[in-house]
């Protein structure tokens, strides 16, 4: 009996086992087939721009200059002169001469740019997001400059040509080419104190590259950081996503490496987006998890630079929470400050959302062991547009209420992680009341008809690309980088 038993439990949980296997395979295959169905690749998706920079390819940035234009003369004999016939369309970032392309701006925003001072007061780099280009750090460059700084506003490799790039670009690189430019800077301006600001991605590549300082004194040493909505923590998910890309490579499906596979219709911004470009960032995020943690153990953390971070309440791209943890809250009470904009609190908008961060903001205004500033942008009251700022530093027992003069724009319930660095006038990104665009206008569509007609996704107009509350960053920006009326010291 006791060896019947012991048969028939083996047989059930071979059986059993088979099962979950056979469903497994089921839901991998209407996995891949629902991928598949997708939109067929492009030539942007496909071409091989080889001549991109990696981190042996240069000693210099000029050099790094170099092998950027070679690359941006291959992204026009591969993609802009191979596009076929039907993507000849009027808002095409890669048909010449269309509404989408990055040759109507002035410069090429897509291209590393330098503004030069004669008597810097500072050097300052620029690090744009993930599929972004240096237009979205663009408008906060030349406030910066007009303050007295040199700016040199970095296009990350695999960014500015064609989502191609997205699909083999590597993390160290990006990091290449960070070093490359702050030893640039600090040639540019002797003596004279280093800032990094950085946006999504590009704030994640400012927090390694402070650390790589405090790890190598070859390095220039950062006086401070400004991070907006900075990659410090993504989903854990991501870091099963590159099984998508295997599994393509795997049955020779090449759509399989792609997260999105969007139209192109933004001159300064991938529509697509590949498997690798998140797996990238989280890789990077948990290289810095780790450095964070050596270093605080040797209490070498303490000497890291201060940081000024802008946050949205509500991101889907980046994690709040991971900012506050992973970063402030592994810092040393020195000078830090984290400035988050609340969603709009007004009564009638309040009925209809789906979630509120309000708890955990609270949470942290709440401690009473808090070890840097907090600020917290929100609503004077529920029946008020009007825009406050709610702030407590380490120490404090009240929390300070301090005007802005800003309201919170009708219709609009709260920023969104690609909002935060574009002015309300920003010719391509901005509001109504947005400056005139050589080419097509991003920031206030707001189209009404049926689902599934137009080439823009409802879910890109329906996402707020502007930031209401931007004088307000700016100025503080501008304070904490020391470059308002000051030297620079």
């Amino acid at each position: 009996m006791k060896h019947f038993l012991l048969g028939a439990a083996k047989h059930t949980l071979k059986a059993l086992g088979y099962g979950i296997a056979g469903g497994v395979a089921v839901m991998i295959v209407v996995f891949v087939l629902q991928l598949e169905r997708r939109p067929d690749l492009k030539i942007w998706h496909t071409a091989e721009l080889d001549a991109e920079f990696t981190a042996d390819a240069a000693e210099s940035f000029e050099d790094y200059l170099s092998i950027e234009a070679r690359l941006f003369k291959q992204l026009d004999e591969r993609v802009y002169t191979r596009i076929e016939p039907e993507d000849r369309r009027l808002i095409n970032r890669y048909h010449r001469g269309s509404l989408s392309d990055p040759d109507r701006w002035s410069p090429n925003w897509n291209r590393t740019f330098e503004l030069s001072e004669k008597a810097p007061k500072a050097g300052i780099l620029l690090l744009h997001g993930m599929s972004d280009s240096p237009y979205s750090l663009r408008s906060l460059g030349q406030q910066l400059h007009s303050a007295g700084a040199w700016v040199v506003g970095l296009r990350l490799p695999g960014h500015g040509t064609a989502p191609s790039g997205l699909v083999s670009v590597k993390w160290q690189d990006m990091a290449a080419a960070v070093r490359l430019s702050m030893r640039h800077l600090r040639d540019k301006v002797g003596d004279r104190p280093l800032y990094i600001v950085g946006y999504s991605n590009g704030g994640a590549l400012a927090v390694y590259y402070a650390i790589s300082a405090l790890e190598d004194n070859a390095l220039p040493s950062v006086r401070g950081m400004v991070l907006v909505s900075p990659a410090i923590g993504v989903t854990p998910l991501a870091a099963f996503a590159v099984w998508q890309t295997r599994l393509g490579r795997l049955l020779g499906l090449q759509k399989l490496a792609w997260t999105d596979i969007l139209p192109e219709y933004d001159p300064f911004k991938y529509g697509s987006f590949a498997v690798n470009a998140g797996d990238q960032v989280y890789r990077l995020t948990v290289e810095i998890q780790s450095k964070m943690k050596t270093l605080g153990a040797g209490k070498v953390l303490e000497h890291f630079p201060p940081v000024l971070a802008f946050q949205s309440g509500v991101d889907a791209t980046v994690s709040t929470r991971a900012l506050i943890d992973g970063l402030f809250g592994q810092l040393p009470a020195d000078g830090h400050e984290l400035v988050i904009f609340d969603i709009n609190r007004l009564s009638e908008i309040k009925q209809v959302l789906g979630q509120d961060p309000i708890g955990s903001i609270e949470a942290v205004l709440r401690d009473t062991g808090l070890t840097f500033t907090m600020s917290f942008v929100t609503n004077y009251s529920e029946k008020s547009r009007r825009v406050v700022v709610l702030r407590k530093r380490p120490g404090d027992v009240k929390i300070a209420e301090m005007s802005t003069g800003l309201m919170w724009p009708k219709g609009l319930y709260s920023l969104s992680h690609v909002a935060l660095p574009f002015s309300p006038n920003d010719p391509l990104y901005g509001g109504p009341d947005a400056g005139n665009s050589p080419g097509i206008k991003l920031g206030d569509l707001a189209l009404r008809g049926e689902r599934g007609v137009l080439q823009i996704p409802a879910s890109a107009m329906l996402r707020l690309r502007w930031n209401p509350f931007y004088p307000y960053m700016e100025r503080r920006l501008i304070e904490f980088l020391r470059l308002a009326g000051s030297d620079g010291e």
